[in-house]
């Protein structure tokens, strides 16, 4: 870790039932973690649990995030959600450009470029997913990907909304069930480069999460790299009590 305080955060993608949801946040409220000023956490639900999340958590320190969002503020896109409604529900942080979303439903370098500058212009918090597929990185190419995916999610970054960036760096290879977790060592290469190019590109450091097959058994080692500046968990947070006991894994580290 870089000294940093560490973002330590989940997205439940498409699970939970309402009342999964409440009892989640619930829990999570009533926990002295989530007034801790040690880890900056936050959890991303579903768009119809963001309003139950939010005002569960009201009055701790967690994050509530949206899993994706439209570059306009209102318009002629069926199914879709804007900034303004996002903020309207309580979420602060939204994440854009996730893998599942590049391979799915054809997001693109130029739409996660659109979305970040649309985040940032509503005072929304950007978590900005970066990585390679395995055809990538088993032919050599990660650092080339990595440099392209950054380069664009910057590029319509207004100077004085900087601070409002993360980025979580998630191979793609590794995520999701029967992913394969990069080595700490690896991992923390790649994060190396990344900061390197943020700071080429806007003269200033961003945090940079992992994400990938993260879990009890490899969180420490993870955050304990020097240039992994919080994870960004899956599966393995879903339950609230996993959650919590990486959060504590990784703070009892620092």
């Amino acid at each position: 870790m870089s000294g940093s305080i560490p973002w330590i955060g989940t997205s439940w993608k498409m699970n939970k039932t309402r009342a999964e949801a409440q009892a989640f946040a619930s829990t999570l409220a009533g926990s002295p973690t989530s007034h801790s000023e040690r880890c900056n956490l936050f959890v991303i639900p579903p768009f119809p649990y963001i309003g139950d999340v939010a005002e569960s958590l009201k009055g701790t320190r967690v994050k509530v995030g949206a899993q994706n969002m439209h570059w306009a503020d209102h318009g002629a896109w069926t199914g879709e959600v804007s900034p303004l409604m996002l903020k309207e529900c309580g979420a602060t942080l939204v994440e854009i450009g996730h893998s599942e979303r590049r391979t799915h439903f054809g997001e693109t370098d130029q739409t996660v470029a659109l979305k970040v500058q649309a985040a940032l212009k509503h005072g929304l918090t950007a978590l900005v997913c970066v990585g390679d597929t395995r055809a990538e990185y088993e032919a050599g190419e990660t650092a080339g990907v990595l440099e392209r995916q950054v380069r664009a999610l910057l590029s319509l970054v207004a100077y004085r909304a900087r601070d409002k960036v993360i980025i979580a760096y998630e191979p793609v290879w590794s995520i999701g069930e029967g992913g394969t977790p990069a080595t700490p060592e690896f991992a923390n290469e790649q994060h190396i480069k990344i900061s390197e190019l943020v700071g080429s590109l806007i003269g200033m450091p961003l945090p940079i999460l992992y994400g990938g097959s993260v879990n009890q058994q490899n969180c420490e080692a993870l955050a304990s790299q020097s240039h992994i500046d919080g994870l960004f968990i899956g599966r393995a947070a879903w339950d609230v009590r996993g959650y919590l006991g990486i959060v504590e894994r990784v703070v009892t580290e620092l």
